[in-house]
């Protein structure tokens, strides 16, 4: 790989906002490590994005592995050195699997599994690659929440899914305060109600417009804003 390259690591990758990001990013010069618990899905979608003529590799990681999260960090180490941006995009939504829309009709273990993955799996992430953006001095980490984690517009309904969504936009403010005295900016996203497996077909916005908004910030010059919440470019009420 070029030397002067970027790299950026995209976390469930294989399809949706994750899959868009990753051509996107890689169009503006990154390489991108394409990241999915699915081997066989993003294996597939890597293939698609190479044929397309762009820096793309694929690497297996289940966000809720502590031991999954640590061998993608040695792979970057050895192969790559370094780390750029970590776009944290793997995320579940069982509230709209499973249950109905009360919160009484929802189950703790929808919550703790919903947790386990939106919320403790960008920890176990940005834990496990944190070191490798602190020793260049320089990262920017993107966390792709939603509206409907938002505390000033909070409404009922899809418990689990809200209640992770305004952890992850806390969890944003708290690597903020650590982090950017290494230069890494850390910001939330509300890609908007995107046309992917979980928005469905009548959303109003397609994958390409939905991912706008992470790929400037992945992008940020230094000094740019951090610990913020956007969507559209612009800041948004937590």
């Amino acid at each position: 790989m070029n030397s002067t390259r970027k790299l950026a690591v995209v976390t469930g990758a294989n399809r949706g906002l994750g899959f868009e990001v990753s051509r996107q990013l890689a169009n503006n010069g990154y390489h991108v490590i394409l990241t999915s618990r699915d081997k066989a899905k993003a294996q597939k979608a890597a293939e698609t994005l190479q044929n397309e003529g762009l820096s793309i590799t694929f690497h297996l990681l289940d966000v809720t592995s502590d031991e999954s999260c640590q061998k993608l960090a040695c792979f970057i180490q050895k192969e790559f050195g370094k780390l750029d941006v970590s776009i944290n995009n793997a995320g579940i939504f069982l509230d709209l699997r499973y249950q109905g829309n009360r919160i009484f009709d929802t189950q703790i273990e929808i919550l703790q599994e919903t947790m386990e993955t939106n919320v403790y799996g960008v920890f176990r992430v940005t834990k496990a690659l944190f070191p490798l953006m602190k020793a260049q001095n320089y990262g920017r980490i993107v966390n792709v929440s939603s509206g409907m984690g938002q505390l000033t517009h909070m409404e009922g309904g899809y418990t689990g899914y809200r209640l992770s969504k305004t952890a992850l936009n806390a969890l944003t403010r708290i690597l903020v305060n650590e982090l950017q005295i290494n230069n890494i900016l850390v910001n939330s996203v509300c890609p908007g109600w995107v046309k992917t497996d979980i928005g469905g077909s009548a959303a109003p916005r397609t994958p390409e417009e939905g991912v706008d908004t992470l790929v400037w910030l992945a992008t940020l010059a230094d000094g740019s804003p951090t610990g913020n919440f956007f969507r559209h470019r612009q800041p948004i009420a937590w």
